[in-house]
């Protein structure tokens, strides 16, 4: 294994001395090759624009010393060295840049040049693994030594030092935590399928299905694995994310594996399609379950052999993607019916985590109550809490038989969204939770008196998915338009019971005209609602 140093070319410490004199003086970047007991084979050397002279000459010394080490060149331009913001900024995105290659190299990063920003940024980094390596500290040799200088090489593994590990727990903690948000989560089964899945997110690159209720977070979870595996050098393209319950007709083959001009009418350019997009990333395809039969034979070849053909090209293309499924449905049930291919599901169920609702891990309600309390502090810019009283309110309530959670984390998330908002001086109160409470106990009520709350209503109709870009005040508009066509004869008659009043005011009504282009909005026909009534 090829030992790699990083460092930043030292703008002071490295330019000692003149002529042959500077090799009487101790200069750090120098002085990691003059030990006989650290054999480093590559340094990637750091430094601005200013500095490409002094950068020239420590690489022809290192070359001296140390004739088999290669030396690589970085530019990274600090517009000021000392902001802390800045320089921190610059170093990641050079750390997200750089091809790491854990198995094949070990990395040492130097954290004795550079501006004491720099430094502590560089610590940083790698204590949060985007430098995955150790830290490498130079220093002179002591009075009256020959010796070329000393080094010491500091492992980052907190468990090694007692004292440093319980300083830093709570980071400790977050980091172990990272595929669950961050969020110390009290649910037994759940963290053993979290341990598993970071296990695998960084060992495999096979596929992934996530399946669960809506709201209970497979898109969240699906981002985090991606963020995971990129932390950890295991791709480097992006993360392309589609609901297909989105995708419909000719659309669906278009976005998906792309097309070519004039496949079909309104193809007026080139498009190279999701898959295309997602080349040495990952594809999560949200409710995978809505694809149709033709697609999901495409999507099998292309997961299989990396290979595709476009909408209405006659030559493959390929795309070495990494994939996440999520769905809601029951795909073995889809596939027993032949509403989804058995040998597709073979293919993408090697891993696959079945997520909870929020009612069947229950005992997480207090942990994420305060993860989202956070966030909506970060988002508002100003701290948010509860009074003991008030807290203690909310999550009795919570976690009683009357809290359905029927949109699992989405309805805590918008939960915690209005006390926040409402909280006066950023306290939520007894008074506030009260409210709350009442809010969410309609919202329920109706639900279940409807026998089927807003999104089931949209996405009965739209598929799957369909609801999730859209606000819950949408939501119960689209929800009330489609029970009153579904309940009405004629458009015009459902027209008469919406436009009861704005209408009195118009010298003409056209009410059907006005219910076709409400409808006609989502895509929704008024005949095929009806039809659904009749099939009822």
């Amino acid at each position: 294994m090829k030992t790699v140093a990083i460092s930043i070319l030292g703008t002071t410490m490295d330019r000692r001395g003149k002529g042959d004199k500077r090799w009487d003086k101790w200069r750090p970047t120098v002085s990691m090759f003059q030990h006989d007991d650290l054999l480093i084979d590559r340094l990637e050397l750091l430094f601005d624009n200013h500095s490409q002279g002094l950068a020239k000459q420590v690489t022809e010394d290192i070359a001296r010393v140390s004739p088999e080490t290669e030396v690589v060149h970085h530019r990274v331009n600090f517009a000021d060295p000392w902001d802390f913001e800045t320089v921190y900024s610059q170093l990641l995105d050079f750390a997200r840049g750089y091809s790491f290659k854990p198995t094949r190299e070990s990395y040492l990063v130097h954290i004795t040049t550079g501006t004491h920003v720099a430094q502590i940024c560089l610590y940083l980094l790698t204590e949060a693994g985007y430098l995955p390596g150790q830290l490498l500290q130079t220093a002179p040799a002591k009075r009256d030594s020959n010796l070329p200088g000393q080094y010491q090489i500091i492992d980052l593994d907190l468990s090694r030092y007692d004292q440093i590990a319980s300083r830093f727990q709570k980071e400790h903690q977050e980091g172990t935590v990272y595929l669950k948000g961050g969020i110390e989560t009290n649910n037994a089964a759940f963290n053993r399928m979290i341990e598993q899945l970071e296990k695998v997110s960084i060992r495999s690159n096979a596929p992934i299905l996530i399946t669960g209720p809506t709201g209970a977070g497979k898109t969240q979870l699906a981002q985090r694995v991606y963020e995971l595996r990129r932390q950890r050098g295991k791709l480097e393209g992006r993360l392309v994310a589609i609901n297909c319950a989105t995708l419909k007709g000719e659309n669906t083959m278009s976005a998906l594996f792309g097309h070519k001009k004039g496949a079909f009418t309104g193809a007026t350019a080139d498009r190279a399609g999701l898959l295309k997009e997602a080349h040495k990333g990952l594809l999560f395809l949200d409710e995978i379950g809505e694809l149709g039969l033709d697609e999901q034979a495409m999507l099998l070849r292309a997961i299989e052999d990396k290979r595709f053909i476009p909408f209405g090209s006659d030559r493959e293309t390929s795309s070495d993607f990494q994939l996440i499924a999520g769905t809601n449905k029951d795909l073995a049930q889809k596939a027993r019916e032949g509403a989804f291919r058995a040998d597709l599901l073979a293919r993408i169920d090697l891993w696959t985590y079945e997520l909870p609702s929020l009612k069947e891990r229950i005992e997480d309600l207090e942990p994420n109550l305060d993860y989202e309390i956070e966030s909506f502090s970060n988002k508002a810019g100003h701290l948010v809490s509860f009074n003991k009283a008030a807290r203690e309110k909310y999550l009795a309530f919570g976690r009683s038989p009357e809290a359905s959670w029927s949109a699992n984390f989405r309805d805590l998330n918008a939960s915690i969204t209005r006390m926040g908002t409402l909280a006066d001086g950023g306290r939520i109160t007894v008074e506030v939770v009260n409210e709350e409470i009442s809010r969410l106990k309609r919202k329920w009520q109706t639900a279940e008196d409807s026998g089927e709350n807003p999104k089931a209503a949209i996405e009965n109709v739209l598929g799957a998915g369909s609801s999730e870009e859209m606000d819950y005040y949408d939501q119960l508009k689209l929800a009330a338009l489609i029970e009153v066509c579904r309940e009405s004869g004629s458009m015009a008659e459902a027209g008469r019971k919406l436009f009861d009043v704005s209408r009195q005011a118009k010298k003409s009504n056209n009410d059907s005209h006005r219910v076709k282009q409400l409808l006609g909005k989502y895509g929704i026909r008024f005949e095929d609602l009806k039809a659904e009534c009749r099939e009822v």
